[in-house]
């Protein structure tokens, strides 16, 4: 599960057809954006993009060294690296990427890649909400520029599987479209409980 490339993967044509609405999923967890509420970033690269993606359900939001990213559900933390001060746009730095997987309720797990040396802001066996401040961008490993590659899968079955997954936006629940730019807003859930407080 290092880096931006992987395998061919069957779910590639049901992916493009959810991003594109042709499919309508109402039923997956809708997660919020990997970074702080009212923050707007470009989303570069989808699901099954050609230029590093091909055949992987991640996606790449652009931002500088140092942004802060936060968890886009509750888990807790299974894996991480953060002392790695290596990349570049070459599969030798591959091992070099500096990462946090946190793992849900449901035994799926979500990928944060690429952050900054020394920017992992949470340890293995820490219980993570969603939305907490986790870790900060950078380009460690097989990376081209700054950036956040964010991915989700599960095992099902002792075989592991990647998920295409729906965010909460300003727009509403959706799947993302490259070279748009997302904000990121309350939970509704969470919503609902602030309004219940006032």
């Amino acid at each position: 599960m290092v880096g931006c490339v992987a395998s061919k993967d069957p779910q590639s044509a049901t992916a493009r057809n959810l991003q594109r609405g042709r499919l309508k999923e109402d039923t997956s967890f809708v997660y919020a954006l990997p970074y702080p509420k009212g923050k707007s970033y470009l989303m570069v690269q989808g699901y099954f993009t050609r230029f590093s993606h091909r055949n992987r359900a991640a996606i790449d939001f652009k931002m500088a060294e140092g942004t802060l990213i936060s968890a886009a559900r509750d888990g807790v933390v299974v894996r991480t690296a953060g002392n790695n001060n290596k990349g570049g746009w070459n599969r030798r730095y591959r091992p070099f990427a500096n990462y946090i997987v946190i793992e849900h309720e449901d035994g799926s797990r979500a990928g944060y890649w690429h952050l900054q040396k020394d920017g992992v802001l949470v340890n293995v066996g820490d219980t993570v909400r969603q939305g907490q401040a986790i870790g900060r961008s950078g380009t460690t490993g097989f990376s081209l520029f700054p950036h956040l590659h964010f991915f989700v899968w599960n095992n099902k079955g002792g075989k592991w599987s990647q998920l295409p997954t729906r965010f909460q936006t300003k727009g509403g629940a959706r799947y993302l479209k490259p070279m748009r730019s997302y904000t990121s807003v309350e939970p509704e859930g969470e919503q609902e409980h602030l309004a219940g407080k006032n």
